[in-house]
This record gives C-alpha cells, sequence and structure tokens, in this order.
C-alpha cells in the first residue's frame, strides 16, 4: 500500500498529552510544497481522511490525522499492511498501548520506552535475512521510493538511483535484492546506510516498476527528467 510507503519514508505518529488531562494521538507526513506534493496528500485525504495545510510561508505541505476515529481506521490499515521501518513499527506499537490505554500516567510512564525494541528489531531482522517480504511489497517500495528515492543526472552520464537510510540495513537489503543488485550496500557511519545503484540495465528495471506501480507526488517529475536523459 503506497501510504504505508510514504509513511515509512516520511512520515510520523505522534502521541501527546492536553495539560495532562487527556491524550492526543497525529499521523503526519510532511514534504517539501509543490503542485504535486500537494495533490498527492489530497488524493490520501480523500482515501484515508485527515486534511492538508501548506505551512512554513508555503516551502511545506503536511497531511494530518488526528480524529480519533480515523486514527482507529489508520490502525486497521496497519494491521493489513504493517510498516516495515523500525521506527514507524515503534511508533505504531505505542500508539495501539496509548489507544488501549489512554491515561495520561500510562503514556507519561512509557514515552521514553517508545524506542526501547528498536535495537532487538533491527537485529533481528539483519540475522541471517530473516524478514518476510509481504505481499503488498511492490506498491509499497513506490510509496518509500517517493519519500526516500533520489534519482541523480549527472553530467558525465553516470546516473544513479539511490536511497539512504539510517538503522534499517535489513530493508534496504531487500530492496537491493527486490531489484536484483549485485553493488554491496555502502555504510558511510556507523547506523546509516546508502544503496546506490548504477547500472543502466537495473536502473531500466527500477524504471519499468515506477512506471507499473507509478509514484504520485513530485518525485514522479523527478523520475521523468531521469527517463529523458538515460534514454539518451
Amino acid at each position: 500500500m503506497f501510504w504505508v510507503g510514504l509513511m515509512d519514508g516520511n512520515g510520523n505518529i505522534q502521541i501527546n498529552h492536553f495539560r495532562k488531562k487527556s491524550l492526543q494521538y497525529r499521523l503526519i507526513i510532511k514534504l517539501n510544497y509543490n503542485k504535486l506534493n500537494y495533490n498527492m496528500l489530497i488524493e490520501i485525504a480523500k482515501v484515508i481522511g485527515g486534511e492538508v495545510r501548506i505551512v512554513n510561508s508555503n516551502k511545506e505541505v503536511i497531511w494530518t490525522v488526528d480524529e480519533k476515529k480515523k486514527i482507529f481506521n489508520c490502525v486497521e490499515i496497519f494491521e493489513k499492511y504493517s510498516p516495515l521501518t523500525s521506527r514507524l513499527i515503534c511508533q505504531l506499537n505505542f500508539l495501539k498501548v496509548c489507544l488501549k490505554d489512554t491515561s495520561v500516567n500510562n503514556y507519561l510512564l512509557n514515552r521514553n520506552l517508545k524506542y526501547s525494541s528498536k535495537s532487538n528489531l533491527i537485529k533481528n531482522f539483519n540475522k541471517n535475512n530473516n524478514f518476510i517480504i509481504p505481499d503488498y511489497f511492490p506498491i509499497w517500495l513506490s510509496g518509500f521510493i517517493e519519500a526516500k528515492g533520489c534519482f541523480l543526472i549527472r553530467e558525465n552520464g553516470n546516473h544513479t538511483f539511490s536511497i539512504k537510510m539510517n538503522d534499517d540495513y535489513y530493508l534496504l537489503n531487500i530492496i537491493k535484492n527486490f531489484f536484483s543488485v549485485s553493488v554491496k550496500i555502502k555504510n558511510p557511519s556507523k547506523t546509516f546506510y546508502l544503496l546506490e545503484i548504477y547500472k543502466k540495465e537495473t536502473l531500466n528495471y527500477i524504471i519499468s516498476h515506477c512506471k507499473l506501480y507509478p509514484l504520485l507526488g513530485n518525485k514522479s517529475k523527478s523520475l521523468d527528467i531521469f527517463i529523458k536523459n538515460i534514454s539518451k
């Protein structure tokens, strides 16, 4: 599901309290403002619910859901199409805890433990490629590419596609295997990983994927420019 991939790449699940009296829940996606990103978030709001606003002096556009009924609807979607990043998995699990026990005391006691399982989650997924790829992965991947993918045009003709990530090596490895990539995942710093693809055959495979499972925001414009240059 495209929206889940977009949430995994650029979304957040937020919980806070109102004057220590009640909990407030919010799902948010924040993107650079342009017509394509705005229209994409409008379409998401039509399907998922929520509202879309242009903020920060027209520099950013955000989609938010904060109505509790719609929050539950989003949780139901996540139950069917689970997030794949360790970050969003932890955020979703904490949301479920706070929806089950809505007391502010429970929230205050557990908010610093939100990511306590993240390290073990990553280790488990990394261990012997211990990760089951879901059947919705192809369309999820397009949503994730919309958020995290980079189509880079170089003057020397060595065009590349790349995805950068913190922590989740296992996920880049899954993407690498999905596209049958032979290059190694780079590890420039301790928990930062980079998958960079430059082989034309593989780039064409990625292009074919994005045509079959379309990008919906401004990344679709980047893809169009990339296709024109790679075809020269």
